[in-house]
């Protein structure tokens, strides 16, 4: 071997047909079934190989590489490790100049075909396994940074190679026969000589080496594994193949597994879970750098799905109700559950994850899904879905807000609930659904409450020391005070009217304690907490007087849960009187009326009372009091003495519900001999409310936009015919009154002829001689 390796050295020309000699020889050794002299020539050809580095081996890699694929294509698995053995040494070889017409086709389909062997004992199974992955290793190696081999990212290719490595990753987390898994990596094999792990080292090795251009063809075979190899769901739904895709080209993986979803929507709900479980993992690593307008794009596929997933719910429910089968429908449904959970934590750790400027315009952009009654949703078509599929709908993307805003720090609350987000999440809380307004009242905490007091306020009750809780709190910023003066009386007005409905439940009660805590904390200068008291003054009143036959649940838990506020609320100004008066009246009432306390009226077994007598004004919180103790430098107390009324607004229209102001309906009945005579009608006493009623405009408004709405819709569904008539008669009439008003005031100048003519199909006033006409005295010299 010395004397072969000196002369082809010395002698580099002759290595041409030193390679074809050995290969002949290996090739009838092979056939012969002479193994051991295989040996010797593939040990030959290994160190002729790695001792001459000269142009000349070009010639010699040819014999060398139609050995290997001899080797490869025996059926004996020591001649296959034999033959990858020696194609990894040379795919270690670093090249001077590349190679023009050499190609790896074969070795990619064999050392494939060797990465699924299914050879009965379990150790050569393994042995040649790890050949076909450290021989796919060995072409990935010689290619990639050969731009001559540029062919090995084409599709055909990474179709071979993605599911041989990802096959292998299956397998090593499978268990075995014996119910425990199969050895991880580190235990029992060498890292070396186990399939799994070898084939993630590889795959990872590929994935790292991939360019900008070849990331798709490289991520595609993955996402269709489970058609492939009809492995199930659980490869589509691991983590391994994305771990370990570069962030800068995270993006590419986003769009292939959003294409994957849109082609698999008709597939089976776990198939469907499974890839939106890889686009999770998948915006993870996405997130954490800039993905571009992929963010927008990501919502909108999921948005979709997530309303296809719904209407498959309800389909499968509606044909279960008429078929009557019972489980396999529930089936269904729980496992459309399981996708439409999956979309929400998916939107919520993605929007999540991203930075403060993005994460509100993604808000905006799930606000703008979420279907209002009354306002146009031009996304979310639910006209098809009806009542209860809206609802579904609404909870789930409400959800999805709630994990997005999780976090979320604004330091100016104007940018963070700018009206285009604030009024219809407002309109939301107005439902006839108490879970919709609980959802409600979390997303605004999650945005409100930027110093996390919110855990430390769990749980509606009397809290005998704020002090204790270390709430943290800052000075009030002016962009706040702004915030709270343009939008203060419509959040109060939701608080006010969220309140009493008949729906409420104690963690309504609670949510909505823990509102107006946070906004003490948060957004109160001294006149919030002015109306802040008015606002909770008005419940009481309101619970007292019970002009809406309110169940007595709801009463006394909105009388318990104003005592919870005051209470908090007096410690947080820090003012000894209120706090004085607050406490005296929660004794009273723990004495005589624990119904009217948070710790009693949310048990389950707790008495109500028949009725709430306001003459007991020991047991209920008094204007005059709280304002006396508030007369002093910063507060407006004057103020309290103004009951606070609700503004009025088109908002219950919207939301399907009556307004406070349309509960009260006037029937008058006149009576023709009840009429009063002309004098008592005009002695009518000028009062207040008619001077209102002469001076309001809501009337003329309320017909003007009627007037404008039905110009529009019929501007929208009428013909176009019918459209281009009523143009046109227009278009004539406005001709004719032009014609009239010409004719009227520009006529043709007299003539002295004195001849009458019809032009035009107008008849011309008769001539006039020129001493009878009569000029301007400025014509006239």
């Amino acid at each position: 071997m010395e004397k072969l390796t000196f002369y082809a050295v010395s002698a580099p020309e002759k290595l041409d047909r030193i390679g074809a000699y050995l290969a002949e020889r290996l090739s009838r050794d092979v056939v012969r079934h002479r193994y051991g002299y295989v040996v010797i020539a593939m040990e030959a050809l290994d160190q002729l190989l790695m001792a001459c580095h000269s142009q000349s081996i070009k010639p010699f890699v040819e014999s060398f590489l139609h050995m290997v694929a001899k080797l490869l294509e025996s059926r004996e698995p020591d001649l296959q490790v034999l033959g990858t053995n020696s194609f990894v040494k040379f795919a270690n070889i670093e090249e001077d100049t590349p190679s023009y017409h050499r190609r790896y086709d074969f070795f990619v389909s064999q050392f494939s075909a060797m990465c699924h062997s299914t050879h009965e004992d379990t150790d050569t199974r393994n042995r040649i396994r790890v050949a076909g992955i450290k021989g796919l290793q060995g072409v990935v190696r010689k290619t990639v940074n050969d731009e001559l081999q540029a062919i090995i990212w084409e599709p055909q290719h990474m179709d071979k190679l993605i599911p041989s490595m990802l096959f292998n990753m299956q397998d090593g987390e499978e268990p075995d026969r014996t119910g425990h898994p199969s050895t991880p990596s580190g235990t029992g094999q060498d890292g070396e000589e186990n399939p799994a792990v070898l084939a993630e080292n590889c795959f990872r090795e590929l994935l790292g080496r991939a360019a900008y251009g070849n990331m798709n063809n490289a991520v595609r075979p993955v996402l269709f594994l489970d058609e492939l190899l009809k492995l199930g769901v659980k490869i589509c739904g691991g983590s391994r193949p994305v771990c370990v895709v570069q962030a800068q080209h995270s993006h590419h993986v986003i769009q292939q597994v959003l294409n994957h979803l849109d082609t698999n929507n008709k597939s089976t709900p776990r198939v469907r879970a499974g890839i939106v479980q890889v686009l999770l993992e998948t915006v993870a690593i996405a997130a954490k750098g800039s993905v571009g307008p992929t963010v927008l794009e990501v919502f909108n596929t999921l948005l979709k799905h997530l309303r296809m997933s719904v209407d498959f719910e309800l389909g499968e429910s509606s044909r279960r109700n008429s078929a009557c089968s019972v489980s396999s429908g529930r089936g269904k449904e729980s496992e459309e559950r399981i996708v439409q959970n999956a979309i929400i934590q998916t939107i919520g750790f993605f929007g999540g994850n991203l930075p403060d400027y993005q994460r509100a315009e993604v808000m905006m952009f799930i606000m703008g899904k979420v279907p209002v009654y009354g306002t146009p949703c031009h996304t979310l078509d639910t006209v098809k879905i009806g009542h209860r599929g809206t609802k579904r709908i609404q909870t789930m993307l409400l959800s999805s807000l709630i994990m997005v805003t999780s976090g979320f720090k604004s330091k100016s609350m104007s940018t963070a609930l700018p009206p285009s987000f604030l009024d219809p999440l407002f309109s939301i809380s107005l439902m006839e659904d108490s879970e919709l307004r609980q959802l409600v009242l979390e997303i605004l905490h999650n945005i409100i409450d930027r110093h996390d007091n919110r855990a430390k306020l769990r749980g509606i009750r009397i809290i005998p020391n704020v002090a204790a809780l270390k709430i943290k709190r800052e000075k009030i910023s002016k962009q706040d005070i702004a915030f709270m003066k343009k939008h203060g009386q419509q959040l109060y007005r939701h608080i006010y009217l969220g309140c009493k409905e008949e729906d409420n439940n104690h963690k309504n009660f609670e949510l909505l304690f823990t509102t107006l805590a946070i906004v003490t904390i948060e957004l109160a200068n001294e006149e919030v907490v002015i109306d802040l008291i008015r606002l909770s003054i008005a419940l009481q009143e309101m619970c007292l007087i019970n002009e809406e036959n309110m169940p007595m649940f709801i009463r006394c838990g909105i009388m318990a849960s104003v005592a919870a506020y005051l209470n908090f609320l007096s410690q947080m100004i820090a003012n000894p009187p209120f706090c004085q008066h607050v406490s005296k009246v929660i004794e009273m009432r723990s004495v005589e009326a624990l119904f009217l306390l948070p710790e009693h009226i949310f048990k389950d077994k707790c008495p109500l009372p028949e009725s709430l007598d306001k003459e007991d004004k020991h047991l209920y919180f008094q204007t005059a009091e709280i304002a006396e103790c508030l007369a002093g430098p910063g507060y407006n107390a004057e103020r309290l003495s103004v009951p606070y009324i609700p503004q009025v607004t088109d908002e219950d229209r919207l939301t399907r519900r009556k307004s406070f102001v349309d509960t009260i309906s006037l029937q008058v009945d006149i009576m023709p001999n009840s009429l009063p005579d002309k004098q008592s009608q005009l002695a009518e006493e000028i009062t207040f409310a008619t001077l209102k009623k002469a001076i309001d405009t809501t009337g003329l408004e309320e017909q003007e936009r009627e007037k404008r709405r039905q110009l529009m819709e019929k501007f929208q569904k009428a013909p176009f015919e019918e459209i281009a008539a009523h143009c046109e008669s227009k278009a004539n009439m406005l001709h004719d009154r032009l014609a009239q008003i010409f004719e009227l005031t520009i006529r043709p100048p007299p003539s002295p002829s004195g001849v009458v003519s019809i032009s035009a199909g107008h008849t011309q006033h008769p001539s006039v001689p020129v001493y009878e006409m009569k000029f301007p005295d400025l014509c006239v010299y």
